[in-house]
């Protein structure tokens, strides 16, 4: 019994010892990731105080020369391009997107009507373009991100106003809501898995809750295009949309399609009232 009862004992202390003991790691690796999240913040803030340090501007001024050079059969720019403020205006556009489109019958994001504009404009096959969408590690900027950059940031320090009030516009955004609280993949995610609540992160990664409007969202969504530290490239809102489908280990979403589109109008309604920062750094 004296026996047992020191065994018994001697369990019992072990067990505590590595419960304090994985205690202790859990707040070790609380505190790493609270500094981690520190350190980026003041990496973030350091860029800011020199806008001219934000390597994405590079990005912007690519995407400007773009937008004014003449290509296509047609042999003109893209200068008269009609982003819903009227043809040419690119102010305020982005700050206005997606919305829709009588000339297309369809709601667009930047991207989208961005491609539309090359193929009825100047006449282009975006064949390529499209496929070429999202450069890859070591790659120049694509011609869509460095276009989405220039288009974006003409709609900087302007507030994000949804637009819901035609039919389509509304059914998009019904659409995009359906599909951020769907659960499907091998993981059984859906959107809100990740983003459904604040205080959560995938290892160093905060993740904002999306499920609300509010400041989380406004910072997440009004800040695309980015500059992705890790990746030393700018990244836009589609591609962030393909990225996390492919996290979830969901099938491939196509550029421009009806999907993404949806999603980012419920998205830039969650975002609404928040001011254009683009392109912001992220890491």
């Amino acid at each position: 019994m004296a026996f047992r009862h020191s065994f018994a004992a001697r369990l019992a202390s072990a067990a505590m010892g590595l419960c304090a003991a994985l205690g202790l790691a859990g707040l070790a690796s609380e505190a790493v990731a609270q500094d981690a999240t520190k350190g980026i913040e003041e990496y973030r803030k350091m860029m800011a105080a020199d806008p001219f340090s934000n390597p994405g501007l590079l990005a912007v001024d690519a995407g400007e020369a773009l937008w004014k050079t003449a290509r296509g059969t047609k042999n003109v720019s893209l200068e008269t391009c009609d982003l819903g403020k009227g043809p040419g205006v690119l102010k305020g556009a982005m700050a206005e997107m997606p919305r829709y489109f009588a000339d297309a019958d369809k709601v667009m994001d930047v991207e989208r009507r961005i491609i539309w504009c090359m193929e009825n404009i100047q006449g282009l096959d975006t064949k390529d373009i499209v496929k070429k969408a999202f450069s890859g590690a070591g790659q120049d900027n694509s011609e869509m991100e460095v276009l989405a950059s220039y288009v974006s940031a003409q709609s900087n320090g302007m507030p994000v106003v949804p637009q819901l009030s035609h039919p389509k516009e509304k059914e998009s955004y019904d659409i995009g809501e359906a599909l951020f609280y769907t659960r499907a993949g091998p993981h059984d995610f859906s959107c809100q898995t990740c983003h459904g609540s604040s205080g959560t992160r995938i290892r160093l990664q905060e993740l904002p809750d999306l499920s609300k409007p509010g400041k989380e969202a406004q910072a997440a969504v009004a800040t695309w295009p980015a500059y992705r530290v890790s990746t030393n490239s700018i990244k836009t809102m589609q591609h962030r949309m393909s990225d996390c489908y492919r996290q979830m280990r969901m099938p491939k979403v196509g550029f421009g399609s009806d999907a993404v589109t949806a999603l980012v109008v419920y998205l830039m309604k969650q975002a609404e009232g928040g001011e254009v920062n683009v392109p912001a750094l992220k890491r």
